[in-house]
């Protein structure tokens, strides 16, 4: 048997595994998404998720929930489709840098009033909280009140949720969960956030 044959038929084994597997996926329903980790790629992997919604013609809801300070990069690329992405960005930055909980709460509580009114708004077919699990880490935003308003989305939204420390109660409603591993990162190196990289 010659090494092109072999090959062939290990991919239609392998081909007809995996259609096996697919047949039994029917459910169609949006997902929840949770990004967490110390690894960079967080808000870079969700704005990727937004670009292909934004390809689909779907509407997009993002509240940013600790960026404000800075003005990025996709805020800036996001205000291109004003019929398609509702971006909020309601941060001030971390909370050592304002030292101030009372501002922090107040910030985060906007936030969360945004949020809270596009997950429950079914034009939204994916709603991004960007850096929330900074927020709940904080206790900034309740967690109960976070989990709720998940729950009780409209059935076909995606929504993503960005940040380190993702609390294990979010992980366990979470359908998909991914942690951002770091292995080496150049502000180690003294190299300052590149617009472009970081922003």
């Amino acid at each position: 048997m010659s090494g092109d044959t072999e090959h062939a038929e290990k991919m239609a084994r392998i081909k007809a595994a995996r259609d096996r597997i697919m047949a039994t996926k029917t459910v169609e329903r949006g997902v929840l998404l949770v990004n967490t980790g110390k690894g960079k790629g967080k808000s870079s992997s969700a704005f990727g998720m937004v670009m292909r919604c934004l390809g689909h013609r779907m509407k997009v809801g993002i509240v940013q929930f600790i960026k404000g300070a800075w003005e990025t990069g996709e805020a800036k690329f996001l205000a291109r489709f004003p019929d398609l992405v509702t971006i909020r960005t309601l941060g001030e930055g971390f909370t050592w840098e304002t030292q101030d909980r009372a501002r922090d709460l107040a910030a985060a509580s906007r936030a969360w009033e945004a949020a809270k009114a596009m997950l429950a708004d079914p034009a939204y077919r994916m709603v991004v909280l960007d850096e929330i699990n900074v927020a709940l880490r904080y206790d900034l935003v309740d967690l109960a009140g976070v989990l709720e308003a998940l729950a009780a989305r409209p059935p076909h939204q995606h929504a993503v949720l960005t940040g380190r420390n993702a609390p294990e109660a979010l992980i366990e409603a979470a359908d998909l969960v991914t942690e951002m591993t770091l292995v080496k990162h150049p502000f180690r190196a003294g190299i300052k956030a590149q617009a472009g990289v970081e922003f």
